[in-house]
């Protein structure tokens, strides 16, 4: 089925919301619900499609060239297709490099416009804000080389405008610059403090990736993003003052990156054992599973 959706795909134009969100789906999860074998095989047919490479090109620069909705918690047909464009080639990403898989077609992407499609959010809709950071992640993973994706519009006349110190630092990140680095840091800090699940799963885990990522290329700069004292007050601004308010997914996550980057001055002794604390005294049969996964990586870290 692959072969006649992902050619159908080919032939449609990214107004063709009605046909497409279907096909884009199913590909997505052609990619995802299958056995390893067939997945290499199923990556390999995709990536050999030039026309559906062009359509995905098309549907993703979409996401910047409409009008943002009057209501940004209504999720249109177009932001729905947006989603699953976003959430292929995320994948598409991810298992290209997994199996270097031969690619026949690039995609090209201005990086300004994706950081900015989260930096600036305009009334997006939580899923769209999610599926972006899910390709944002990918991206970040694979350190900007993969040989499916072009990154285009890197903006160097601002650091031309700066003393060399910040030149240098910016030639360390590219292609980042620190601007956007902290820009882009603090948008993902108010997404948070919206408290919505899936959206706070995916904030959390585009930081982690995200200090990752800079703790390679700059460890000051990672160091600093880090210990931002805006973290602690984020993190009391989650808790909701439950019972058992330490033992939420995000919170947990957030803890373990800052141990992790060793930010004593977000959490300290008195955090660490509360939620010690409060995980001694949980019936951990009872725990959801991403808290147990949480609280393993952060007794782990510990």
């Amino acid at each position: 089925l692959l072969f006649p959706v992902s050619n159908l795909c080919g032939k449609c134009r990214p107004r063709d919301t009605d046909l497409l969100q279907p096909c884009l789906n199913f590909l997505y999860w052609s990619l995802h619900q299958t056995t390893p074998c067939s997945q290499q095989r199923a990556v390999a047919v995709l990536l050999s499609n030039v026309s559906l490479l062009e359509l995905l090109q098309k549907v993703l620069e979409c996401t910047w060239l409409r009008s943002p909705p009057s209501e940004p918690a209504y999720l249109s047909s177009e932001d729905a297709l947006l989603c699953s464009g976003w959430l292929l080639v995320a994948s598409l990403l991810l298992y290209q490099h997994r199996y270097n898989t031969e690619v026949h077609q690039t995609l090209s992407l201005d990086l300004t416009e994706v950081l900015n499609a989260v930096i600036f959010r305009k009334k997006k809709p939580v899923l769209l804000l999610v599926s972006i950071m899910q390709f944002l992640r990918a991206v970040l993973r694979q350190n900007f080389s993969s040989s499916l994706l072009v990154i285009v519009g890197q903006n160097t006349a601002q650091g031309a405008t700066q003393p060399q110190p910040s030149s240098l630092q910016d030639a360390a990140l590219h292609p980042l610059a620190t601007q956007q680095i902290f820009s882009i840091v603090v948008s993902l800090q108010n997404l948070l403090v919206h408290k919505d699940l899936l959206l706070s799963q995916a904030v959390v885990a585009c930081l982690e990736t995200l200090v990752e990522y800079l703790y390679v290329k700059n460890q000051d700069v990672a160091l600093h993003v880090a210990s931002q004292p805006w973290h602690r007050f984020l993190l009391f601004t989650l808790l909701n003052g439950g019972q058992r308010s330490f033992l939420q997914p995000e919170v947990l996550r957030l803890m373990t990156l800052f141990l992790r980057y060793q930010s004593s001055n977000i959490i300290s002794q008195k955090e660490i054992s509360q939620i010690l604390q409060e995980a001694a005294e949980a019936n951990l049969a009872e725990l959801p599973e991403a808290t147990s996964r949480a609280l393993h990586l952060f007794l782990c870290q510990v």
